[in-house]
């Protein structure tokens, strides 16, 4: 089967979306030929069955240009690809969706969030199949929806035993956002030092454009709380760098709602390093030490006092048991064949 692919961009050194590069890869392996179109196009490795379109954001914004591209491309190509596999934009199903479906084409949409509206519902009635990795998104509801693995490369995300831990840090690894939750984190850390507790805490992400104030507000918060010592905040790194980082830190944390179900929880376990995530699909698959209450800073600190208490031979050994988790139920390779099987 032939395939067009609709994702955000096609880029490694993309801070946030250089993992669906990793993804196309994989894919490529299940389908005859694949064709990606995205927002931009920057640098990137794929196989020879995989070429690649952009709507051409890397020239300046206008959505006007994204459209005119968007109905060149589909209908130029129309009859290189069989199914249509939209990743998380939901707009180009809406767009698209009444064309291909007089072509012929069968329509996939992955959408993988706590939030959606009628326009969500309108776009679910073009597809065939529906995909999302959360029991708690809001695509999960319709009857023609899968739950996927989340979809890590664990070939790439391993321990590096020559990369030695930072004693006693812990990891704050995301887009700088309100629904990201860093500000509950924040209070968390306060609640530790208040204790006595000694830790190091890393911030790694930038903000989008929309979120500037919220993240200064962070450091401010950082300062007010006397946590400017013990606190660093760092840029957002591609996805290709985030090993050593996980790799370099003790515990990494993550506080999205559970409808959300991000990467990096599990890109963390494949590198053996310990977790705290308030996310409920968790709850069955892991311990209960590594997870902890929404929106709960005193449980959050309870849960981090616990963690940073463990002994060096607990530290591995769970950290060997979390990777086992993330290989068996969330791998790329995992991930592949289930949506080969499911589009085919």
């Amino acid at each position: 089967m032939r395939l067009l692919f609709f994702t955000q961009a096609l880029d490694t050194d993309d801070p946030i979306l250089s993992v669906y590069a990793r993804w196309v890869s994989e894919f490529s392996r299940h389908f005859e030929f694949i064709t990606v179109v995205c927002l931009k196009v920057g640098e990137y490795s794929l196989p020879k069955n995989i070429r690649a379109f952009s709507l051409g954001k890397e020239s300046g914004e206008s959505r006007l240009k994204y459209i005119w591209n968007f109905y060149y491309f589909i209908f130029k190509e129309r009859k290189g690809y069989d199914a249509v596999f939209v990743h998380m934009n939901q707009e180009y199903i809406l767009l698209g969706g009444l064309f291909w479906k007089m072509m012929g084409k069968k329509i996939y949409m992955w959408r993988n969030h706590h939030a959606g509206s009628i326009f969500t519902d309108i776009a679910v009635a073009f597809c065939t199949k529906v995909f999302c990795t959360s029991k708690f998104s809001y695509t999960a509801k319709y009857k023609k929806t899968a739950i996927m693995p989340v979809g890590i490369d664990t070939g790439f995300f391993v321990k590096k035993p020559e990369i030695a831990k930072i004693p006693r840090s812990i990891l704050f690894l995301s887009r700088m956002a309100p629904v990201k939750k860093p500000h509950i984190f924040i209070r968390a850390l306060a609640l530790l030092k208040n204790r006595g507790i000694s830790f190091r805490a890393s911030f790694f992400g930038d903000p989008l454009s929309a979120d500037e104030r919220y993240y200064n507000s962070l450091k401010e918060m950082v300062a007010l709380e006397g946590l400017v010592e013990l606190v660093r905040f760092y840029p957002g790194v591609s996805n290709d760098q985030t090993v050593e980082i996980f790799n370099e830190h003790e515990i990494f944390v993550n506080l999205s709602p559970s409808g959300m179900y991000d990467k990096t929880i599990f890109e963390a376990m494949a590198c053996e390093t310990m977790i705290l995530a308030t996310n409920k699909n968790l709850t069955g698959l892991i311990p209960e030490s590594f997870t902890a209450m929404e929106d709960d800073a005193e449980n959050i600190a309870m849960k981090l006092e616990k963690l940073l208490a463990f002994s060096s031979d607990e530290k591995t050994k769970w950290g060997s048991e979390l990777r086992r988790v993330a290989v068996e139920h969330h791998s790329l390779r995992e991930l592949g064949n289930k949506l080969a099987t499911l589009v085919s």
